[in-house]
């Protein structure tokens, strides 16, 4: 009975008799052993069996946020039922950035702020001025490609974030509504409202996205990120839930809400809430 070989054609063991070494042979000579390293990397990978799911996140999804397991979607930011947002969690917070899992914590994208010169950076660190400054930020699949842009505008009274496409095609923006009590803010498309997120208690932990007919079709669940972290690092975690398939563009400004919330509204003051 033949059996198949995992080692790639051109690879052999060493005819020297070194233990658990390949050489390759070109068809004239084998490759030097100075050469290990280069030998090392011109060899080809076995591709590497899949995580596990994570307990932490999985944790964070199911006992902090109180969503239940559900089945995976399509493996990218626009098709999980569930995204797990995580700040990366920073003594002083000069540069946001957010890692962006589904909720068995294989990571789907990232969020960057970009744009900030040297001037903007100390400012930012001997001053609270964020909300007088533009933010920009990138919304990047798992492979490190923009999918959205949002810009929040310097800040005065009400906050508001413009999402594009990569090539500059809007999509649409989110819009603060109020300054008072529970904070609402609408998603918009070519002046017209097609959703709302609306704050369930005055800190601001908790959203319910809405469509135009007032139905809910997702929520965002601020995540206690554990008490050392909340006193003394800028992290906040939010767990976002689609109930269903949504379509363009809300589903783009849904997932846009999630990931700049901090952004839009609670990136001007810490607290606990």
């Amino acid at each position: 009975m033949t059996t198949q070989s995992n080692t790639p054609a051109g690879w052999y063991p060493d005819p020297h008799g070194a233990a658990q070494t390949l050489r390759y042979w070109d068809g004239a000579q084998w490759t030097d052993h100075t050469n290990a390293d280069q030998q090392a990397k011109a060899a080809p990978q076995m591709p590497q069996q899949p995580a596990g799911p994570d307990p932490r996140v999985q944790r964070q999804v199911q006992q902090q946020a109180g969503v239940a397991p559900s089945g995976s979607g399509g493996g990218s930011l626009f098709t999980e039922p569930v995204l797990v947002v995580n700040q990366k969690a920073k003594l002083i917070e000069l540069t946001n950035e957010y890692t962006v899992m589904d909720q068995n914590g294989n990571q789907l994208g990232s969020v960057v702020q970009v744009g900030q010169s040297a001037l903007k950076k100390v400012l930012r660190f001997v001053a609270s001025v964020d909300q007088f400054m533009t933010h920009r930020l990138e919304i990047r699949d798992a492979h490190g490609q923009p999918v959205l842009l949002l810009t929040r505008p310097r800040k005065f009274v009400r906050s508001r974030v413009i999402v594009t496409r990569p090539d500059g095609q809007p999509v649409g923006e989110i819009v603060q509504q109020n300054m008072i009590g529970k904070i609402s803010f609408a998603m918009n498309v070519n002046g017209q409202q097609v959703g709302a997120i609306k704050a369930e208690n005055w800190r601001a932990w908790n959203f319910a996205i809405v469509d135009h007919a007032e139905n809910e079709v997702a929520r965002i669940t601020k995540t206690w990120e554990g008490l050392a972290k909340t006193m003394f690092t800028t992290a906040d975690n939010y767990v976002l839930q689609i109930h269903y398939q949504l379509p363009e563009p809300l589903l783009s400004l849904v997932v846009a809400t999630a990931l700049t919330v901090d952004t839009a509204l609670k990136q001007d003051s810490r607290g606990l809430g």
